[in-house]
């Protein structure tokens, strides 16, 4: 227990990752006693539920991002420090950042979580993830160089492969891109090329269970499935990936085993814990899961030390739910966690303490494409034009700053109204070399290697 003394230092609260959990809970903290210092090893808080958006060319990276400096800065009591945290120090209170000793009285880690292979981590390679603004962009120019590839393709059964798009897993993330990915084929590309017809692009779904966004009420589940159908996505549920490689997706459905051959491969389906997970493992003896969570004690703090907090995805908070599963890996857990610890650790200065952390769960959505999204409120369920336009107002509402808020609702807007998105940019300088290694054709590359000019680049500023 932690008390407040007069002319002594503040109590030091050291915050460890600028997303959701980090950033709420510097925020609860502004006006408290204490001396904030928030590590991150990027200058910015990424949205990530719409990074989706970002991979499809709806918006572009400094539109989801806002500089961490800028969102503290009346914050009197808070430091930004830019840098990594590899190792923690629980004796000695202290974490490194590069070869700076911070010391802390609290620690709350909230490095999240990345996208996991479950031991497959070779075909990252083949199929990236979606869980960072690099991510984002490597994923868009996948699907743009797709286009272009076929474009200038001869070979009718390697240009089928640059048109076909697959993305492993039908969780709110996968559906989301391939709804996205539809809409750009089938209607914001249709009158771009002159060679090839984009709506003869194919876009397979694939999700190992029986039904997509299985966290979702079932009937909610196919209504979202049907507006997939309905925009021309092939979902194909109980498939499980056994392999990808050499443009090649593997599959078992059943006791069947097919074969997708497809050029751009996206994954959503599985998440892992950062690397810091492991760290307070060998640092404190913390237990953690398979995904290398940390299992967190009901008031989210570590087993025998009670002065280290682990929110966010990095947690593994399975005290509320009587199954033993943990809480899902989505913002508003990390929010009402980093809150939580905020609001703890001022009662501790006071001499007082808090309830267990309680999850409260206020809905969940996934948008299925234009005009249609499903929402679960508990309460109330929603599904189609309703449930879209509810969807676009709360993402609005808890983008980070106003100039956000402002920029991608414009852009929506105009979006809607034109069927054009703006951010259709490939960033890559290396584009001949990259078809060439994708298997296009040599008479194919000596006409991208002439047409080279006409490809905009867009160089990626993150607000600073």
């Amino acid at each position: 227990m932690v008390n407040a003394v007069e002319n002594q230092p503040p109590h030091n609260v050291v915050i460890v990752g600028g997303g959701f959990g980090g950033l709420y809970a510097a925020k609860a903290l502004a006006k408290a006693p204490v001396k904030v210092t928030l590590i991150d090893k990027r200058n910015f808080h990424l949205f990530q539920p719409l990074l989706y958006q970002v991979a499809t060319g709806t918006v572009s990276p400094a539109d989801i991002s806002s500089p961490l400096r800028s969102v503290l800065s009346q914050c009197q009591n808070t430091q930004v420090l830019l840098g990594e945290v590899k190792q923690i120090e629980p004796q000695a209170q202290t974490v490194m950042v590069g070869e700076e000793v911070v010391p802390y009285d609290s620690l709350i880690v909230a490095t999240g979580a990345k996208h996991s292979y479950f031991g497959k981590d070779e075909w990252e390679e083949f199929a990236p993830g979606l869980k960072t603004v690099e991510d984002a962009i490597e994923i868009r120019r996948r699907i743009l160089v797709a286009f272009e590839a076929a474009e200038r393709e001869k070979d009718p059964e390697i240009r089928a492969q640059w048109l076909t798009f697959v993305i492993v897993g039908g969780g709110p993330t996968g559906v989301e891109l391939a709804g996205s990915i539809a809409e750009l084929a089938y209607n914001t590309l249709k009158k771009d090329f002159r060679t090839i017809d984009t709506s003869e692009a194919k876009v397979v779904l694939l999700e190992g269970l029986d039904r997509v966004l299985p966290p979702f009420a079932p009937e909610l589940s196919q209504s979202a499935a049907a507006s997939l159908k309905n925009l021309g996505v092939d979902v194909q549920t109980n498939s499980l990936v056994t392999n990808l490689e050499n443009d090649i997706v593997t599959m078992k459905q059943g006791d069947e085993v097919k074969q997708i051959a497809a050029k751009t491969v996206l994954w959503a389906a599985g998440v892992k814990a950062s690397p810091l997970g492991k760290a307070l493992h060998s640092s404190t003896g913390a237990e953690i899961d398979r995904a290398g969570r940390v299992i967190v004690e009901p008031n989210l703090s570590i087993p025998g030390h009670d002065n280290i907090f682990v929110v966010g995805d990095l947690a593994h908070f399975a005290h509320q739910n009587e199954n033993g599963r943990p809480l899902p890996a989505v913002a508003p857990v990390a929010m009402q966690e980093g809150e939580y610890v905020a609001k703890l650790i001022q009662k501790r200065l006071n001499g007082k303490t808090l309830p267990p952390f309680n999850y409260v769960d206020h809905g969940s959505l996934a948008v299925i494409g234009q005009n249609h999204a499903v929402v679960d409120l508990g309460f109330i369920k929603l599904k189609g034009f309703l449930a879209w336009l509810f969807w676009l107002l709360v993402h609005i509402y808890y983008l980070i700053e106003f100039d956000n808020k402002l920029v991608v609702m414009t852009q929506w807007i105009w979006n809607y109204f034109s069927g054009n998105r703006g951010a259709r940019l490939i960033t890559q300088d290396e584009i001949l070399q990259d078809l060439r290694s994708r298997g296009v054709s040599e008479e194919s590359s000596q006409s991208t290697k002439a047409s080279k000019q006409s490809i905009v680049i867009e160089k990626e500023v993150v607000k600073v």
